[in-house]
């Protein structure tokens, strides 16, 4: 037997377009091609050769509960913890977005952490290796500081990654 790595997550959204946008637009990912299943979503990938895709999107019927409810959030997991570099980048487009976000160091260790979520309310967390940083550790702000049971998730600062709906003749 054998377990091996994470292959990909995927995450149900009431919204597509704005979830696309946000994975795309603020931590740079790529839209890559996706089987032609019978419901709207989309496959991310991270913007590197030879990457695969590592978020799934689930959209339309696929993305509802039986009551026509779409969840939020992270449920029983309590986040997703993604590879990353460009610590003070991901950080600088989180402010330029007006993203609400939390820094942690780990302690006894070289890696740095950046927290925020998704449109959806999934909880993200971007982790660095301070050799591959190349600047100072960062200095973390106590409003900043990451705990582990606070919640700071707003919904306000993601709507603007939602497209106006339009209707059959894309009017607004």
């Amino acid at each position: 037997m054998l377990f091996g790595k994470l292959f990909h997550t995927g995450l149900r959204t009431a919204d597509l377009a704005s979830s696309v946008r946000f994975y795309t637009d603020v931590l740079g990912m790529v839209q890559v091609p996706r089987p032609p299943f019978d419901f709207p979503g989309a496959w991310l990938a991270p913007a590197q050769a030879g990457a695969e895709a590592t978020i799934h999107l689930y959209a339309g019927d696929a993305a509802r509960e039986p009551d026509g409810s779409v969840l939020t959030g992270s449920g029983a997991i309590d986040h997703l913890s993604i590879v990353c570099g460009g610590y003070s980048a991901f950080r600088a487009q989180f402010e330029r977005f007006g993203l609400p976000y939390r820094e942690n160091l780990v302690p006894g260790t070289p890696l740095w952490q950046l927290f925020v979520y998704d449109p959806n309310g999934v909880q993200l967390e971007l982790t660095f290796h301070a050799a591959a940083e190349r600047e100072p550790v960062p200095v973390i702000s106590p409003e900043r500081l990451y705990k582990p049971r606070e919640r700071w998730f707003e919904p306000a600062a993601y709507r603007q990654f939602s497209t106006p709906s339009k209707d059959d003749h894309g009017r607004p």
